[in-house]
């Protein structure tokens, strides 16, 4: 439907997700080339009321994920809108869906319905919580933070936990369910069939909370809240300067000798309390005293700068605005514009490519802003398909 280079051109993809993790990850499929076609309710993906910011009205939530899609409002208790979400997935290659386990078997929209038909096709099912014995929880990324351990671990001691500033696991799962699809894609180039893509958003937090999760596992150990501090390295948190924080993140003995030399301390790499990481993390209570004192005499910036020409790890926390700025001046040109005259800016696809980069073709569409294409575009392959027979 539409005319695109990028590597995932000319796969369709019927996107019947909303809010988050699915838009997220739809959204990663179109920047490379697939066409997503966003079928939404009336009422519309819930994060088109989701504000503010707005930009001209509009949710900068919904805008942020759903670049490079085609919207086509449909009510599956319609006959006809029923009957035109059938005739958009029978031409996917991938559907994708965040209903509640079972919404769609009413409509025979679920995999086995479809799959019985078109065997070829990739379904991709995102829950919250599996479909078993958590079938029935609404899957909000916070729930997940909290059931998780996550927002256990988030915070100082001192303090109740915390969520995530972003909604991490809705995004990793959106991750994981781009990664499951390209791969029963390329499976299918080999057999000819399809499958069923899982992914829910409790199992995606525990694969992404790695090593806290293995530390449990592996050592019986449960992790409890640090606040900025790492239970395995140190240093590796916030420190204060003559002027503003600070963050070091010594992963090794070389970094660490450097990072001495660097804050006129050099004797202290060679100190027995702290010359290998396990020392150091033991003895982290003497160890930052020394390390505060010493970076007292220079302001942030400054220790930024010495430190990373010396290959020290060490970064400056930075608002949003001033990431985005410290992106550009290293080449990571963060910033595209969107739609066909570039009326809107965006980030950039985090993935490039030499020969089909990302495009960034299509502004964020309005609810139904597409029914008149997606229709056309229908009768079209209809026609060719009456014609093939023939």
């Amino acid at each position: 439907m539409d005319s695109t280079s990028g590597p995932l051109s000319g796969i369709v993809v019927a996107d019947l997700s909303r809010v988050l993790a699915g838009p997220y990850g739809t959204m990663l499929l179109a920047d490379m080339g697939a066409t997503v076609i966003k079928i939404e309710s009336r009422q519309g993906d819930d994060t088109r009321a989701w504000m503010p910011p707005v930009l001209d009205g509009k949710s900068t939530y919904y805008m942020s994920i759903n670049r490079n899609k085609r919207s086509v409002a449909l009510d599956f208790n319609d006959p006809e809108d029923l009957e035109t979400a059938r005739r958009i997935i029978g031409r996917a290659d991938v559907v994708v869906e965040n209903f509640k386990p079972g919404s769609l078997a009413k409509y025979n929209l679920d995999y086995a319905t479809i799959a019985a038909t078109q065997p070829e096709v990739v379904y991709a099912s995102i829950t919250g919580f599996g479909t078993a014995g958590g079938g029935a929880l609404p899957g909000y990324d916070l729930m997940v933070q909290a059931i998780s351990g996550l927002m256990d671990l988030t915070g100082s001691p001192e303090t109740e936990g915390f969520r995530s500033g972003v909604a991490i696991f809705d995004v990793i799962t959106g991750l994981h369910t781009t990664i499951g699809i390209l791969a029963a894609l390329r499976e299918r180039e080999h057999t000819g069939r399809g499958q069923l893509v899982e992914t829910n958003l409790l199992s995606s937090a525990q694969s992404g909370l790695v090593n806290q999760t293995a530390g449990y596992l592996l050592s019986g150990s449960v992790p409890e809240r640090m606040g900025n501090e790492h239970p395995s390295i140190y240093p590796y948190e916030p420190f204060p300067t003559a002027q503003g924080p600070l963050i070091i993140a010594v992963g090794n003995d070389g970094q660490f000798r450097r990072l001495c030399n660097v804050l006129g301390i050099p004797g202290i790499a060679a100190d027995e309390r702290f010359c290998t990481p396990p020392l150091r993390s033991r003895n982290r209570t003497e160890l930052r005293p020394i390390l505060v004192d010493a970076l007292s005499t220079n302001d942030a910036q400054s220790w930024f700068d010495l430190l990373t020409e010396q290959n020290v790890p060490a970064a400056p926390i930075n608002s949003i605005a001033q990431g985005i700025d410290y992106a550009e001046s290293i080449g990571l040109d963060p910033v595209v514009r969107v739609g066909p005259a570039g009326e809107m800016p965006g980030i950039r696809h985090p993935i490039g490519f030499s020969r089909t980069p990302a495009r960034y073709d299509l502004l964020p569409p309005d609810l139904d802003a597409d029914r008149e294409h997606i229709l056309n575009w229908l009768g079209a392959e209809s026609r060719l398909a009456a014609q093939s027979r023939a």
